[in-house]
């Protein structure tokens, strides 16, 4: 082999990266043994920045541009400056380039809840999960605190320390904000730069930046959620009572339509029917069964009666002023001594506005018991 073959063979002209990875921050030009040439060329593409490393102390940090390795200044010694080390050269320079572009979609979330003091709920649990991107912005700064001498570091090697410090800056802006856990998706953008800026001060240690945090969600308990979503029906069904009898009917309605999938559940269920059904037809000419036309049925099971209808009272409107509340007994005793007349105003609780006496069915009946006005005088 020609001496100038072998001598080519450990010379290096040209230093680059390009990588197509998508989630490296830092790679080690691999020399395999080689030595790199002086004049050789190193280029720094946009996105990066190429770290040297010489004796082990970082010499110089390199912007994106074109560089000739030409002075004797650099850090790198070439195999021709050391022929009596037989091409073994005993400065050893390592070039390491650092991603310097924005790595996104990196994904966050709280492992175990965050105790927040709510105003309307009390002490309380809440997760919360989205995204985040990062950037480095000092190369050596990097090198120094996270790298070492790993040959290729990737976003995976980061991103556990970083949930981490995620989870410690956001708890303490979630608790510390006051922002009602109702509030809190109305708030996500604010609270979102909050904890990116927190964050930030942070991984400056690092040499790392925090460009973008986004919350995409943020949940209770599900027993905190179950009373939750209870409370809206409630409020969407409005009266109590209604909606259980709504719930009750549409419960029987489904075992009705599947009688056999119910099993015991639906024959109590069609049982209970029945009797109800029956205990409504036991009435006196309501039923014709195998009884006959007009037989009297078997005696049902007694029910309570019905509650009592509830009383309204009334106020009447005389002159500019009010009076009141009135009984309907004491109605109908103004109404036989005349300080009620039908052309009287009154209100009672759910009428809309006042009315004419005469006009409302309940107190109209009043004056049907007594005599018209009498004829003129013939």
């Amino acid at each position: 082999m020609a001496i100038f073959d072998f001598l080519s063979g450990q010379f290096i002209d040209v230093i680059e990266w390009t990588d197509d990875t998508h989630d490296t921050l830092v790679w080690r030009f691999e020399r395999h043994g080689h030595e790199i040439k002086y004049g050789a060329k190193l280029t720094v593409r946009e996105g990066q920045a190429a770290v040297f490393v010489h004796e082990g102390q970082i010499a110089d940090v390199f912007t994106p541009g074109l560089y000739m390795l030409e002075t004797n200044n650099m850090p790198i010694m070439t195999s021709l400056q050391h022929w009596d080390h037989g091409f073994k050269s005993p400065f050893k320079s390592e070039i390491y380039f650092v991603n310097t572009t924005r790595f996104t979609d990196l994904k966050w979330g709280t492992k175990n809840p965050v105790m927040v003091r709510d105003p309307e709920f009390g002490p309380t649990r809440i997760r919360a999960f989205g995204t985040y991107s990062i950037r480095v912005t000092d190369p050596a700064r990097f090198m120094t605190e996270i790298v070492g001498t790993d040959g290729e570091f990737t976003t995976d090697e980061i991103t556990f320390q970083i949930r981490n410090i995620i989870v410690q800056e956001s708890s303490r802006v979630v608790a510390g904000s006051g922002v009602p856990v109702l509030d809190m998706a109305a708030n996500t953008a604010e609270m979102g730069k909050l904890i990116a800026a927190k964050v930030s001060e942070v991984l400056t240690e690092y040499g790392l930046v925090m460009p973008e945090f986004y919350i995409e969600n943020i949940s209770l308990p599900p027993a905190v959620e179950a009373a939750l979503d209870k409370r809206t029906s409630m409020g969407i069904a409005g009266d109590l009572g209604r909606f259980s009898q709504y719930s009750a009917a549409e419960a029987m309605t489904a075992a009705a339509r599947n009688p056999s999938g119910g099993g015991g559940m639906g024959a109590g269920l069609g049982m209970g029917m029945g009797m109800a059904m029956a205990s409504q037809m036991a009435q006196p000419g309501m039923m014709q069964g195998p009884w006959g036309a007009g037989a009297q049925a078997p005696a049902a099971t007694p029910h309570a009666p019905p509650p009592p209808p509830v009383e309204h009272v009334w106020h009447i409107a005389k002159d500019g002023q009010t009076s009141g509340p009135f009984s309907r007994a004491d109605m109908g005793r103004m109404a036989s001594d005349g300080s009620l007349t039908r052309d009287s105003h009154v209100w009672t609780a759910g009428q809309d506005g006042w009315k004419r006496a005469e006009d409302v069915q309940e107190l109209a009946q009043l004056f049907t018991v007594l005599p018209p006005p009498p004829p003129p005088g013939t």
